[in-house]
């Protein structure tokens, strides 16, 4: 006999639904008429079933940065992504959350679906719809703290269909040392790939502050191999705050400039690098 986790589905107060299978753990919103809303949900829990089962048949390839096309959707979706950053080395588990929040979103907005607006959030990395209202996000910037940063304004008809967030304190190692970066894209797949090799050149090599450790040692599975994560970051000048965060800049720059995204914001040691018009560069205010 063979035992099977099965995804669990909650419902908030609120009219948000919670679905969660394993390490995944999404929160969908869907606003609009009651019956349109509730027919999302629904179609929503349903391409959300079998998302880890498929993703853990494909794991191998899914962790190595060249291989035969993936046959899943959302692997599909992850290899997309990823491949529009080639040749910077980069394996499709670089864009996995994304892609099953634009999995599962794509499910909610179906022909005729009437809602007015929707959001998966996937532990922070969210995809999005926003119909006819905006959407306006905290970023945040300290993820020790939890404060807010930069905010973010995602108008209807600015191409913003994604948003992702990575740094070497996140759920997943990083080369870099950013404290948080956060990326607007067309679609969260694409923001999720771009945060995370925006993040890894936010550096100072050599840095004695800066502790490292082969990822395959913290994780023996790791998509990174044996290459140096990032396990600590001491005290930092303004000044190497900065050089640091220029590295990131220029990476985000030349993907706005190539169209890959449309907005990202830098943060490390209290300072912060706005790009796009988005982002808010003044001090922000909670959404």
């Amino acid at each position: 006999m063979s035992f099977r986790e099965a995804p669990i589905v909650r419902m908030a107060r609120d009219g948000r639904m919670r679905l969660t299978h394993g390490p995944i753990d999404v929160i969908v919103t869907a606003e609009g008429p009651e019956s349109a809303a509730k027919a999302a949900l629904r179609r929503a829990h349903e391409a959300f079933e079998p998302v880890l089962h498929d993703l853990c048949a494909e794991l191998p390839r899914l962790r190595a940065a060249h291989g035969p096309a993936p046959r899943g959707a959302v692997a599909l979706r992850m290899q997309s992504a990823t491949d529009l950053f080639a040749p910077a080395f980069v394996t499709p588990m670089a864009a996995v959350a994304g892609s099953v929040a634009d999995h599962i979103l794509a499910a909610t907005l179906v022909p005729g679906h009437g809602l007015a607006r929707a959001h998966v959030n996937n532990g922070g990395d969210i995809a999005l719809w926003t119909g006819s209202a905006p959407l306006r996000l905290a970023i945040c910037e300290d993820p020790q703290t939890g404060a807010p940063g930069a905010r973010a304004s995602i108008a209807p008809g600015d191409g913003i269909g994604g948003v992702a967030t990575s740094g070497w304190r996140g759920r997943s190692h990083s080369l870099g040392i950013a404290d948080a970066v956060t990326v607007l894209a067309p679609d969260a797949a694409r923001a999720d790939a771009a945060a995370t090799l925006i993040a890894n050149v936010v550096d100072l090599p050599g840095h004695p502050a800066i502790t490292r450790m082969p990822a395959s040692t913290l994780a023996p599975d790791s998509d990174l191999g044996d290459r140096p994560v990032t396990t600590g970051v001491g005290a930092l000048t303004a000044r190497e705050a900065r050089r640091a965060l220029d590295a990131g800049r220029v990476l985000a720059e030349d993907y706005i400039r190539r169209g890959l995204i449309r907005a990202a914001c830098l943060a490390l040691a209290g300072e912060r690098v706005a790009l796009g018009t988005a982002i808010a560069k003044e001090e922000p205010a909670h959404a």
